[in-house]
């Protein structure tokens, strides 16, 4: 309970911010370090608790990104319900992959081949037909009201995404907590383990990766509402699943908290380098690579890990271990 209860303190802290932040450079900011964390804790329910490793969360993403735009732009159907139907088929799109892999055992390395050849089918399909707007992209057009989910100020924007991310992690605090988790973490430990004690690998996967594509697609469904474009390589483009596994890798994999760390180290060394060096292409994702292996290297539990080792504070993973001992 003292997560849960630290969890609903750190986001009301958040919900206020717009209260005292007038800037819309910093606003601009925390939206996308929110937009990150979102994105690397639905990666995080599948890859950190899950323990499979997904290299093509752009499938998601996408998914979700065009379901809203073109619902709005080509059928002219209210983004709120394009929200909801946005998240439903990604997750009818991870149902689909989950059943090709997981039913036939496909695991570790081939499960992560297979995600990113889905993201990369994907990204030529909405490069080829029309209703996309193919290589040009789809423009969305711009009318600012609460009811066409467009809003004047960053604020509006910023308590959409906290209430979405906000969710996210609250699932996560329940999957961490929860009997189903338990099974989740057993399978990502020793999958013939779990089996044997009774656990179906199978189904407790398929939950997973549901509900790891339903998070991506509504952060998608967000992208494509905050910055009202998108084209093939911005929807299913292989940064997007570059972010949402690194974010959780650098915060810490299976933690609740793990992902807001990692956004956060992220875009604040993306925007320090920006303006130190300009927009040169290809400089920030130089810098999280490096960052990326220096967490590896002195922080293999993320950045979390380094926070709990500060304070003293021992995983309860390792409690366990050192009391069978």
């Amino acid at each position: 309970m003292r997560q849960l209860a630290l969890l609903v303190a750190l986001f009301a802290a958040l919900a206020v911010a717009p209260i005292f932040i007038h800037s819309a450079v910093w606003m601009n900011l925390i939206i996308m370090v929110l937009y990150a964390a979102l994105l690397g804790q639905a990666w995080n329910i599948l890859g950190g608790y899950g323990g499979q490793f997904s290299f093509g969360h752009a499938a998601f993403f996408g998914t979700g990104a065009y379901t809203i735009a073109v619902l709005q732009v080509q059928l002219g159907i209210n983004p709120w319900v394009g929200l909801v139907a946005g998240g439903m088929l990604a997750m009818l799109v991870a149902a689909f992959i989950g059943f090709s892999t997981f039913r036939y055992g496909l695991k570790g390395s081939y499960f992560a081949l297979i995600t990113l050849a889905f993201a990369e089918v994907l990204r030529i399909l909405s490069n080829s037909v029309p209703f996309t707007g193919a290589g040009v992209g789809l423009l969305i057009e711009l009318n600012p009201s609460a009811a066409n989910m467009q809003f004047v100020d960053k604020a509006s924007y910023f308590w959409l995404l906290l209430a979405i991310t906000f969710i996210a992690f609250l699932t996560v605090w329940w999957i961490g907590n929860s009997r189903f988790g338990a099974q989740l973490m057993a399978v990502r430990d020793n999958e013939d383990a779990a089996r044997a004690l009774g656990v179906d690998p199978f189904k407790v996967k398929m939950s997973a990766i549901l509900l790891s594509g339903l998070f991506s697609g509504l952060a998608g469904c967000f992208y494509a509402q905050y910055f009202l474009y998108l084209d093939p390589s911005i929807a299913y483009g292989s940064s997007v699943s570059v972010e949402s596994l690194l974010v959780p890798i650098v915060g810490g994999l299976g933690t609740l908290f793990g992902p807001l760390f990692g956004a956060i180290a992220l875009h604040t060394l993306s925007e320090v380098t920006r303006s130190v060096i300009g927009d040169l292409p290809g400089a920030s994702l130089v810098l999280y690579g490096i960052l990326l292996v220096l967490v590896i290297l002195f922080s293999p539990r993320g950045l979390s890990g380094l926070i709990n080792s500060l304070t003293g504070r021992v995983p309860a993973s390792k409690k366990k271990e050192e009391n069978n001992g």
